[in-house]
C-alpha cells in the first residue's frame, strides 16, 4: 500500500480535459455570434432571436467535426484514471 498518487496532477489533467472538450463548441459559438452581431450591426437588424440558430448550428457542427478527437481525449483520460486506481489499490 505504499503507492502514491499525485492528486494535483489528476486535478490538472481533469481541468485540461474539460477545456479540451468544451473549447471547440464554445469557440464555434463565439465565432458565429460575432459574425451574426457584425451582420446585425451592418444591416441595422435588431432581432434578438436571429443569433440563436447560427450559434446552435455552429456548435453542433463543431461537435460533429471534433467527435473523434473528443472520444480519444476521454478514452485516454479514463485510461489514466483507471491506471491510477489500479496503482493505488494494487498489491
Amino acid at each position: 500500500m505504499g503507492h502514491a498518487v499525485d492528486v494535483q496532477e489528476i486535478l490538472r489533467q481533469t481541468l485540461l480535459v474539460a477545456v479540451k472538450l468544451g473549447a471547440p463548441s464554445l469557440l464555434a459559438s463565439l465565432l458565429a455570434g460575432l459574425l451574426v452581431s457584425l451582420f446585425q450591426a451592418m444591416t441595422q437588424v435588431s432581432e434578438a432571436t436571429l443569433s440563436f440558430v447560427p450559434k446552435f448550428i455552429a456548435a453542433m457542427a463543431a461537435l460533429i467535426i471534433t467527435a473523434s478527437y473528443m472520444h480519444s481525449t476521454l478514452q485516454a483520460y479514463a485510461q489514466m484514471i483507471f491506471d491510477q486506481l489500479i496503482k493505488v489499490g494494487g498489491p
